[in-house]
């Protein structure tokens, strides 16, 4: 069981007769760091930022990972309530964060420039 369980495990949301439980905020949250990858990845390539490469090169394979592990373990297919689709969007967003935070860093080794 993956922290991310174990810290969601306790977690359940009500909203407007909607409940969103361990099965949906797992992924949920992973997508949420793949997509802060893929932003920070992004400004790190426009304006080469140190930061923004080690953001992107930890957070992507984290929501990767955790995506992955999710989607292999969700019972049911898409639309079954099972979290599918958010582990799928996160190992894409963090696949997607990992390869602008790596073109950064290619790029700010190959220009020799420092980066801040």
């Amino acid at each position: 069981m993956s922290a991310l369980h174990l810290l969601a495990s306790e977690v359940s949301i009500t909203a407007a007769g909607y409940e969103l439980g361990v099965g949906r905020t797992v992924p949920t949250v992973a997508a949420l760091l793949g997509l802060t990858s893929v932003i920070f990845g992004g400004l790190a390539l426009a304006r080469s930022r140190r930061t923004g490469m080690i953001v992107a090169l930890v957070l992507g394979p984290i929501s990767m990972i955790v995506g992955g592990v999710h989607g292999a373990n969700a019972a049911g297919g898409l639309g079954t309530g099972n979290g599918l689709a958010g582990a799928i969007f996160a190992v894409v967003l963090g696949l997607i964060g990992v390869v602008l935070g790596g073109l950064s860093l290619a790029r700010s080794r190959r220009t020799g420039r420092s980066v801040r």
